[in-house]
């Protein structure tokens, strides 16, 4: 009998602490709803407690989150049909005014979110020309819109940090898609036309240095060829002249042979002397 009243104690005392605690992890902010009314709120991460049945705890993701909306079609300052797609990218920056304007359901904020975000780009688009919508800083579009859009969505609880334009689909008669592809060409052309003087510029440096080498080279050569040649003249010299002092007979016969070598070696040459000119001594037969 008494094991029969402690048993279900237990499990009232259990299922009553079981709905007196939540948990807000990282990256979460929580609340406490009183009766329905807000009661406690920008609960930080913990284990935190409330009271079972009066109270409840509602937890939401503070985190950056990122949320696509369809694209949205706009007209330039000239009258041109756009349509651009987006991302904004947010996170909850109040959760009492999150709460009271949403009740908490995510597809409920986007839905209220996504028109603030697209009037404020379509102004922004109205006021610019295609050339400078497609070509422009985009960067510095968002940035001027921001602050607008951030005060809009103040009574969302949610704070918007970038918009990030995916996509701008552009009329098919639009002369800027031409101008387009002819900034990208020129842009191809000048880094091509840089790289290649920066080709040439390496290869002068390269032919440079390989004259410079080549001169060195054969003037080098020059050099010790002039100075083979030197000592080959004067080693024969000094044979000619160790010979001529040996047999000056033999010496002036050798040097007579080789002038009628250099004279006749071409064949062709003709040589008139008198009879009894010295230069003949070798070639007259003594009878």
């Amino acid at each position: 009998m008494r094991l029969n009243f402690i048993i279900p104690l237990v499990i009232i005392v259990l299922l009553g602490l079981m709905g007196s605690v939540f948990v807000v992890r990282e990256g979460q902010v929580g609340l406490v709803l009183n009766l329905g009314r807000i009661a406690r709120t920008d609960i930080g991460p913990g284990l935190h407690f409330k009271i079972p049945l009066i109270e409840s705890a509602r937890v939401f993701d503070r985190r950056f989150n990122a949320n696509a909306f369809s694209p949205e079609r706009s007209l330039t300052s000239e009258r041109k049909d756009v349509s651009v797609d987006f991302v904004a990218i947010g996170f909850i920056d109040d959760a009492t005014a999150y709460f009271r304007a949403t009740g908490g359901i995510e597809a409920d904020a986007n839905t209220r979110l996504e028109p603030i975000i697209k009037n404020s780009l379509r102004n922004e688009i109205n006021a610019r020309t295609l050339t400078e919508l497609v070509s422009g800083n985009r960067a510095e579009l968002i940035e001027k819109q921001l602050p607008a859009i951030n005060e809009a969505t103040k009574s969302l609880g949610i704070r918007i940090v970038d918009i990030r334009l995916k996509q701008i689909d552009l009329p098919t008669d639009s002369e800027v898609i031409g101008q387009v592809y002819d900034r990208m060409r020129a842009e191809r052309r000048q880094v091509a036309s840089r790289l290649r003087a920066e080709g040439e510029e390496q290869a002068r440096a390269i032919r440079g240095q390989a004259d410079r080498e080549q001169t060195v080279l054969v003037a080098e050569a020059e050099r010790d060829a002039q100075k083979l040649r030197g000592e080959g003249d004067a080693e024969a010299t000094r044979i000619y002249g160790e010979a001529a002092n040996r047999d000056p007979a033999f010496y002036a016969f050798q040097r007579s042979l080789e002038a009628y070598r250099k004279s006749f070696e071409k064949g062709d040459a003709v040589i008139v002397l008198e009879r009894d000119d010295p230069f003949l001594q070798y070639m007259r037969s003594d009878r």
